[in-house]
């Protein structure tokens, strides 16, 4: 049965809050054991809404469904004492979301506007370059939490201009996210796209995703490790991934267990990195496989006018896999395992990069028919490795194809690297190897 927002006294127009009326809609469906909440053409504000269990929220082509940039209008985060970590980027509050619900789907033609365009603003921080993240300048609350959902669907829907993480997913299992289209600032900060986190069994497939921060990040906060467990069984195919940080990012938050997320058949469009895969904080990453990649990515201009302030993760590498400290954190760095990547073909900025740590190497990395091509193709030099974020930071280095750093267990075969430009950050070297074991590298300089 429908339930049309209108009915329950929502106001076109976009500038009424129509969270009571929406909500009111999402409460009838649910109560009369499921439904569809109908968001027809038109504009419509909204403050935070929670849907419910056997809810859809439908949005009919030509709908924009605005979300309130007002903190009073915006629901905090259901936390308990002692969940927070500075590390999880668990500020503000959430636009739309459910929790502890079961079959819950959004859907339809229609979009979702977080309205981050009043939020960043442009302040040329970077010299003229126009290419840094913009400065954070008003309150800005997550577009989407989802918090312990069984059964949650997302398809076809728009979602535009997030000033905060885009679609949160924490803790939910079997997911499936489906031809859905996220166009967010590019120079966004913290703008992620699609985040699952500590969720098990998700699929997203036939995904365009553009957005300033990574386009699609699996990840294991602190407060969700503890509530739900691992992160697995994640499948991520034939999707256009664009952004000023990572297409594909596993990490940094590894409080708990990643394993099993294969991506695959994917175009990485001018991205900071295309997938890096990092643990920082205890947690093991393993059995992760990527293959059929092809795109490009370069560095980006950071932020020159503030000293300390926030730049771009990433100067240009086609595969980044580290493993070491944060600054000024002791303790257990966690372990990366069983990772493949194969028939890459990147334009790059920078090399492959695979670091670890003597007390935490990285184990079992297979490459094979990896068709790299090194080329300057931004506003930017080279010459930098970046490990954000650890105590290594960013710092001056010349470029190889491949460099490797404590890795135990390191394959690439059937693989090359054209060099390309003179007076660029390139070595010149193919591979440069630091404390690895058990090696064997097939990588051949291609004219």
């Amino acid at each position: 049965m429908d339930y049309p927002i209108l009915e329950f006294g929502a106001k076109e127009g976009g500038e009424i809050n129509c969270a009571t009326a929406i909500q009111a809609a999402v409460d009838a469906a649910c109560a009369a054991g499921g439904g569809r909440v109908v968001i027809p053409a038109g504009r419509f504000l909204s403050g935070s809404v929670l849907l419910r269990d056997n809810v859809e929220l439908h949005l009919c082509p030509g709908a924009v469904l605005l979300s309130s940039l007002d903190p009073q209008d915006i629901l905090p985060f259901p936390h308990t004492d002692g969940d927070d970590n500075p590390d999880d980027g668990w500020d503000g509050g959430f636009f739309l979301g459910a929790l502890h619900a079961r079959n819950v789907t959004l859907s339809g033609q229609g979009t979702i506007d977080g309205q981050g365009n009043k939020v960043f603003a442009d302040t040329n921080e970077d010299n003229g370059f126009h290419e840094c993240p913009k400065t954070v300048a008003a309150f800005r609350p997550r577009m989407m939490l989802f918090e312990d959902i069984e059964n949650f669907t997302v398809r076809d829907v728009t979602l535009k201009d997030a000033a905060f993480w885009t679609l949160h997913m924490a803790g939910c299992r079997h997911v499936r996210i489906q031809n859905i289209l996220i166009l967010n600032d590019d120079r966004g900060a913290n703008n992620d796209g699609i985040d699952p986190d500590c969720c098990q069994d998700v699929v997203i497939t036939g995904c365009i995703v553009k957005t300033g921060d990574d386009a699609i990040v699996v990840k294991s906060t602190g407060p969700m490790a503890g509530h739900y467990g691992p992160c697995e069984n994640i499948v991520i195919a034939n999707c256009v991934l664009h952004s000023r940080d990572s297409a594909l990012k596993i990490g940094t938050e590894t409080f708990g267990a990643i394993r099993n997320v294969t991506l695959s058949d994917c175009v990485v469009q001018d991205c900071s990195r295309a997938v890096g895969v990092w643990v920082r904080d205890g947690g093991t990453v393993e059995h992760i496989h990527v293959h059929h990649l092809t795109g490009a990515t370069r560095r980006y201009a950071d932020c020159y006018a503030r000293p300390g302030a926030p730049g771009w993760w990433g100067k240009g590498e086609p595969v980044f896999v580290s493993a070491t400290p944060r600054a000024g954190k002791p303790g257990p760095v966690g372990t990366i395992r069983d990772v493949s990547f194969d028939h890459l073909y990147l334009t790059s900025e920078s090399c492959v990069f695979l670091a670890g740590e003597p007390e935490s190497p990285l184990q079992d990395l297979r490459i094979s028919d990896l068709h790299l091509t090194l080329a300057r193709q931004g506003t930017q030099p080279g010459g930098l490795f970046d490990e954000q974020p650890s105590a290594r930071h960013v710092y001056p280095h010349a470029i190889p194809a491949l460099y490797a750093r404590s890795v135990n267990g390191l394959a690439v075969r059937n693989s090359t690297v054209r060099f390309v430009g003179q007076g660029e950050a390139w070595s010149g070297r193919v591979a440069e190897l630091e404390n690895c074991l058990h090696t064997a590298v097939q990588l051949e300089t291609e004219e």
